[in-house]
């Protein structure tokens, strides 16, 4: 494994306390619980004094007794990415691993982070945002008409919130798209509608160890059956994936440059993933972008870890001892 560079005032490991924070209420709640007992092990193989704990009523009177050197946030859903779990940790000044508060309600909000990336000159597919009640009120059949008029068939219909691919459906025929808007709307009030970009899957992890944003190889995503949804993402056998993907090095350099632009627009900080697709003219389109990355056996940032020839435990051990040294 090489070597990994450390924060320039890193807090001695030794001595610092972690808290996994894992679970919470969303619809990952499993998701998320494996992730964190993944980073327990990996921190606990590193030497470091790591527990495991639920966001849950337990959780503040916990952090006002006896507050952790640093949380590591392994929820996903609203509850590790909405901003709101980490602004409550900034009022008991517990440092954490990640974005502040404001970039994680940026990210998010998809078609927020969607203009911001636009405004930015950064490539992601165009889109409109529906909220279910405008929905209802403008005529179902009318706004599904225009949308399909302007942004083309085929599309993508995805919560504007929300992750590992629920409520998401690719639409190839204007009479699936109610159907499809009727699934989102199961999952979140708004959602987001986009052009459908073909090409290749992949997902680019950006860390800061101590040296700046650096992003990890690229990783390629095949789902068997052509859509990386929810059964895709997290059962075995479902997913193929190649890390590095299967890119050209020059196609490769601008994926690579396109996820750290997505992470720098975004105000981000220490770790994301970048989702995007590259088109068959090797031009990538940012998707999304994830502020609470999966660390299951099946997601992809640890597969990127892998693929840079670093030590998935080491990583988190620096980042972890970088947010302490972020204490007040």
């Amino acid at each position: 494994m090489s070597a990994l560079p450390t924060s320039k005032t890193p807090a001695p490991i030794s001595d610092v306390r972690v808290l996994v924070l894992a679970g919470g209420l969303s619809y990952e709640r499993d998701v998320s619980l494996r992730s964190g007992r993944r980073v327990i092990d990996a921190l606990r193989s590193s030497g470091v004094d790591a527990e495991l704990r639920d966001a849950d009523a337990a959780l503040l009177p916990a952090l006002q007794a006896d507050p952790p050197d640093a949380v590591v946030i392994a929820l996903h859903g609203a509850t590790g990415e909405d901003g709101s779990l980490r602004g409550v940790l900034d009022l008991y000044d517990v440092p954490y691993v990640g974005c502040d508060a404001r970039a994680s309600r940026l990210a998010w909000d998809k078609p927020s982070a969607k203009t911001v990336l636009r405004e930015a000159g950064i490539p992601t597919p165009d889109w409109v945002a529906l909220p279910h009640d405008r929905f209802s009120e403008l005529g179902a059949v009318a706004v599904l008409d225009r949308i399909a008029e302007r942004l083309n068939l085929p599309l993508m219909v995805k919560p504007a919130h929300g992750g590992s691919g629920l409520g998401a459906a690719v639409v190839r025929d204007a009479a699936s798209l109610p159907a499809a808007m009727v699934g989102c709307f199961s999952y979140d009030s708004t959602a987001l509608v986009e052009r459908y970009v073909a090409g290749m899957d992949v997902a680019v992890t950006v860390v800061d160890l101590g040296e700046g944003p650096r992003a990890l190889p690229a990783v390629e995503i095949v789902p068997r059956n052509g859509v990386y949804d929810y059964a895709a993402r997290y059962t075995a056998g479902l997913t193929t994936w190649h890390a590095p993907a299967r890119l050209d090095p020059a196609v490769a350099a601008q994926v690579a440059e396109t996820a750290l632009a997505a992470h720098t627009a975004l105000g981000l900080r220490d770790l994301s993933r970048v989702d995007l697709i590259v088109d068959p003219a090797g031009q990538p389109h940012v998707l999304e972008v994830n502020v609470s990355p999966g660390m299951t056996e099946t997601s992809l940032l640890p597969l990127a870890v892998q693929a840079a020839g670093l030590d998935f435990g080491t990583m988190l051990t620096t980042m972890v001892s970088r947010a302490a040294g972020r204490r007040p």
